[in-house]
């Protein structure tokens, strides 16, 4: 992180900023925060989200009596350099009611953020009976042919199906094709990118 502290206007909200938290894997919304600029530097040294909590009139870093902790990957400002963007690896539920955002359902970035959360925590201990955790199981070469049924599968259901049919082909081939990101240790994100990118690149 090269954020510039000193740059930054804690003057303008009597010391503190808000600090608006992201998922830097699936770009949901998990929490607003705010940060002094003591809390701040913590965060930037410790790596580990650290807030300064109005209620209880200190700092406060995230995780401390829940054990879900925040891994700061980066930190931003806006353009009025008065608020703070922080991409994280959230380690466990934002919400301190167990839910995976503060905002609720609707702070996801689309229904393949769930996705990816729920195909994660079953390729960490899913157990025989999860079918997920046995496409794990069977290596990425099986997973990648499973992309190619499917995707056989959709082509037909768009070329003669229904319309549902081929809703419902096209859900099938998503889930597969994220299990396969992830089994290569990559994440939807990483196509949003190239897709970000490609879109940048057309006249």
């Amino acid at each position: 992180m090269t954020l510039d502290v000193d740059a930054i206007d804690f003057a303008k909200s009597g010391g503190l900023v808000p600090a608006i938290v992201q998922d830097a894997r699936t770009l949901q919304v998990l929490m607003l925060g705010y940060m002094d600029r003591a809390a701040l530097v913590e965060t930037i040294e410790s790596g580990e989200a650290t807030f300064f909590s109005r209620s209880r009139g200190g700092r406060w870093r995230k995780g401390e009596t829940s054990g879900n902790h925040m891994c700061v990957l980066d930190v931003s400002t806006d353009c009025d350099r008065d608020t703070l963007l922080v991409l994280v690896e959230p380690q466990g539920p934002a919400c301190h009611l167990g839910t995976q955002s503060c905002f609720g359902a609707g702070a996801r970035a689309d229904v393949l953020a769930d996705l990816e959360h729920i195909i994660d925590a079953r390729a960490k201990d899913g157990g025989e009976a999860s079918y997920t955790a046995r496409l794990f199981a069977s290596g990425v070469k099986r997973i990648a042919q499973k992309v190619g049924e499917e995707g056989v599968e959709c082509a037909l259901a768009g070329a003669s199906g229904a319309d549902d049919e081929l809703c419902g082909e096209a859900a099938d081939l998503l889930y597969h094709l994220a299990v396969l990101l992830r089994a290569r240790g990559l994440s939807l994100p990483d196509v949003y990118e190239v897709l970000s990118q490609r879109a940048g690149a057309r006249p």
